[in-house]
């Protein structure tokens, strides 16, 4: 089963959301969040990026930024710019972006059910970054960020969802981006148990994005657990701020590279090497268009890569992955890239960055060569995880990013 659990959460006034909502802490760095918080003391990012009001330079792991934060938000409440629920809720969060609509529940996720492996991983975490997010918890008393969970669909819940927000939502704005958020409260304790009692069903969920906030939780939760001598395991730290999509509804975008130079060879023995275990050919689009094949971008000419039969074990959920294909067929063995994770010659660019971008970073003469990804699919996701595996560093792009702000989820009743 799946337990989800309602919450009495700080949010924005109404008329205050859209500019307290910002985009989350990890996808854009400090000078980026300094910029857009410029003129808006009420922007979220003050708090998730609070190294933005300290001095140029400022680590952004030192304690008295952690301290900002929580400074920061102490400020929004007191100010009375987030305002408490009355009573325990859940919540529907929509968003729209383009022709793409995506409505997922935004509860407390249960940490029990993490650890039991009831909320399936696919990805390994880094000490340093699960360290960065539990201290901002410990240090604002709250979950600021959700971690981004999915489920496979089922039709009741959908149904459920559909009536529950078929009323006034207390939320509706455009983002800067141009993606539509709305968000309705669940209140009533009738249809908070109609919507508990639905996911009650789902054997599992999984993780799609947020790996380190889910680690962090856990770490937080033993903390307190030790500390309370009188711990009954329903304390609000026995669970994390989550929003949960069902599949049907994730889009998942490529999540491109590009590396510095070519190992020291020139253009033409680079090509011959990837012929060895890609078919090779011109191509007209950037983009590829099916699983195992490659847009290659090199001395402003997109190339058309694909996998030849037998590069890959087709039967390994991991390895049969596009990012897996490239990294041992061609970035290990030709460009000497190993660990992709600390090589500093390899970078990842967002599919929502588009090609064009690839196209700009080649061509500034920074960059030797781009690879445009297909994009992993929610069930290779699945896969992956249902094996107890993991994934290669930087699978999966999601989108719309949900915005940081609109549900704030103290550790304390």
């Amino acid at each position: 089963m799946a337990r989800i659990e309602p919450f009495r959460a700080w949010r924005p006034r109404p008329d205050l959301a859209e500019r307290v909502a910002s985009p989350p802490y990890d996808v854009i760095n400090t000078e980026e969040a300094r910029e857009l918080a410029g003129g808006n003391p009420l922007s979220f990012l003050h708090v998730v990026k609070p190294e933005i009001d300290l001095p140029p330079g400022t680590d952004p792991y030192a304690p008295e930024v952690y301290e900002k934060g929580a400074e920061n938000l102490r400020r929004l409440i007191a100010d009375g710019v987030l305002i408490r629920e009355g009573r325990p809720a859940l919540y529907l969060y929509r968003q729209r972006m383009g022709g793409h609509v995506q409505t997922g529940v935004v509860a407390g996720a249960s940490v029990d059910e993490y650890e039991a492996d009831l909320i399936k991983k696919h990805e390994h975490t880094r000490r340093a970054k699960e360290d960065d997010r539990t201290r901002h918890v410990e240090a604002l008393n709250a979950n600021t960020g959700p971690v981004f969970l999915t489920y496979r669909a089922r039709p009741e819940i959908d149904a459920l969802v559909a009536e529950l927000t078929a009323g006034e939502p207390v939320y509706g704005f455009t983002a800067p981006d141009g993606v539509v958020h709305t968000l309705w409260v669940v209140d009533d304790p009738a249809d908070r148990d109609r919507l508990r009692e639905a996911f009650a069903g789902v054997p599992v969920l999984y993780v799609a994005d947020g790996h380190h906030r889910s680690a962090a939780a856990v770490r937080v939760r033993a903390k307190r657990r030790e500390a309370n001598p009188a711990h009954t395991g329903e304390e609000p730290y026995n669970f994390f701020l989550s929003v949960i999509f069902p599949h049907d509804q994730m889009m998942i975008m490529d999540y491109n590279r590009v590396v510095r130079d070519l190992a020291g060879m020139d253009e033409a023995a680079f090509l011959d090497r990837v012929r060895e275990r890609f078919d090779v050919e011109a191509a007209s689009e950037p983009k590829p268009r099916e699983p195992r094949t490659f847009g290659m971008y090199l001395g402003g000419r997109w190339y058309r890569l694909r996998a030849k039969d037998g590069t890959y074990p087709a039967d390994d959920p991991v390895r049969s992955l596009d990012v897996a294909i490239l990294q041992d067929n061609l970035l290990a063995p030709v460009l000497g890239i190993g660990d992709p994770r600390s090589d500093e010659r390899i970078d990842f660019v967002g599919g929502i960055r588009g090609t064009a971008e690839l196209e700009r970073l080649v061509d500034s003469g920074r960059w030797a060569v781009a690879f445009a990804m297909h994009p992993t699919s929610i069930d290779q996701l699945f896969a992956v995880a249902d094996a107890g595996k993991v994934m290669p560093p930087k699978s999966t792009w999601f989108e719309p990013k949900l915005r940081s702000g609109l549900i704030v989820r103290p550790l304390e009743d």
